[in-house]
């Protein structure tokens, strides 16, 4: 059974079946619809997607779009689901409000993916110029198609995907679209991510220009502790698009149906 639920927290759809729960946390301009491609290879499995506060289906909830706001929004929804034993899933953005959530040690956790993360110590080459840019990439249709295929992605993908990803891109409301680039982006959660007791895999992507293998390898593994690493090949950023079926076996395999 599929069930969408809406109330004053972030729209999420629960998809029963086997535990432990996936809970899916999308990036930047995504959705909860950027992980249907995995879902779909996850037959039987217990997953619940998000539409983080202030993009797609919860677009009209108020901000603050802190990423400590959406990590108190992932614990709500999680109460609200009544999920009480899951693996976090997060993709860029996502997997930064992944940690920050998982850094409370929460009852029912076992286990955090970081797909193409962002670090928990921002890369140096995260510069206020760069963040300025950063914040106009959704501003028109012509931005959001040079992004999603120069920096995006690595790979040719269909042409109703492309079209997902400019109308998700472009869904979120202005606020929500600035506060990553400007502010979540750069912040430094180090001493939050050190807090981390459950097994953790982060997965890059080969050819990921956004949150390169190098900047996984020295800013986010060295504060958890004993992560699993994978490289994805041929990807670029937009991994659970780019290598749905891949990183759908990565899951499964470090976070097998009970």
């Amino acid at each position: 059974m599929t069930s969408t639920r809406q109330l004053a927290l972030p729209t999420y759809d629960h998809r029963t079946g086997a535990g432990p729960t996936l809970v899916f946390l999308h990036y930047w301009g995504g959705s909860a619809r950027t992980w249907d491609l995995v879902v779909d290879r996850l037959p039987g499995r217990d997953t619940l997607a998000v539409d983080f506060r202030g993009w797609s289906r919860s677009n009209a909830l108020p901000g603050p779009y802190t990423l400590t706001r959406l990590a108190d929004d992932t614990v709500a929804v999680l109460a609200d689901a009544r999920i009480d034993d899951y693996v976090l899933v997060g993709h860029s953005m996502g997997g930064k409000v992944a940690q920050l959530v998982a850094a409370k040690r929460p009852t029912g956790l076992r286990g955090i993916v970081l797909v193409g993360s962002g670090p928990a110590r921002p890369a140096a080459e995260i510069t206020a110029e760069y963040r300025e840019f950063l914040s106009r990439a959704y501003d028109t249709e012509e931005s959001t198609a040079a992004a999603r295929d120069t920096v995006l992605t690595a790979t040719a993908l269909p042409a109703p995907i492309k079209a997902q990803i400019s109308r998700d891109s472009r869904a979120g409301v202005g606020a929500a679209r600035t506060e990553w680039p400007l502010h979540g982006i750069a912040e430094d959660i180090t001493e939050h991510t050190r807090m981390i007791n459950v097994p953790a895999l982060v997965v890059a992507g080969e050819h990921d220009r956004v949150e390169p293998v190098d900047v996984l390898r020295r800013n986010l593994v060295p504060y958890l502790s004993g992560a699993q690493f994978a490289v994805m090949p041929n990807t670029g950023h937009l991994i659970p698009l780019e290598a749905a079926a891949e990183l759908a076996d990565a899951i499964t395999a470090f976070a097998p149906a009970a």
